[in-house]
This record gives C-alpha cells, structure tokens and sequence, in this order.
C-alpha cells in the first residue's frame, strides 16, 4: 500500500495504514483493534504491525499518531 501510493504519487515518502477499527470485522486471529502501518521511502519500507484498545475512534486516533510518528522518524534517516 504505501510503496504503491508512493509510486503512483510520485513522491518521495509513501503511507499506507490498514486495519480492523470496528466496532465489528474482527476475528480471533485478527482481532478489533489490529494495524498494519507502513511507510515506504527511497530506502526501504518500514511496516509495523500494532494492536490498539479501545473504541473505532480511539484505534483510529492512536493509528495516525504512529504512522507520523513512523514518517518522522523516516524523515530523519534521510
């Protein structure tokens, strides 16, 4: 996802965030509250996966924090 979305922008860094924020989709093997985030520059591409408590907004909330978090940190190496 963020490789694709990099590539096809044209741009330098690229971020995909995926993932079961609910209320209902989940299952035991992916559980409510499970993300992939990844974040694709010309280095490479870093993936985390991560499972966040709480409702659909709070997963959601604690997605976003990470993904900057992720690309900040990603802007720093370069």
């Amino acid at each position: 996802l963020a490789e694709g979305i990099r590539a096809r922008a044209g741009t330098t860094i690229g971020v995909g965030v995926t993932g079961i924020a609910g209320p209902g989709g989940g299952s035991e093997a992916k559980p409510v509250g499970t993300v992939h985030i990844a974040v694709a520059t010309p280095l490479g591409t870093e993936h985390r996966q991560s499972f966040f408590p709480g409702d659909r907004e709070k997963i959601r909330w604690w997605a976003s924090q990470v993904a900057l978090d992720m690309v900040r940190r990603e802007l720093m190496k370069m």
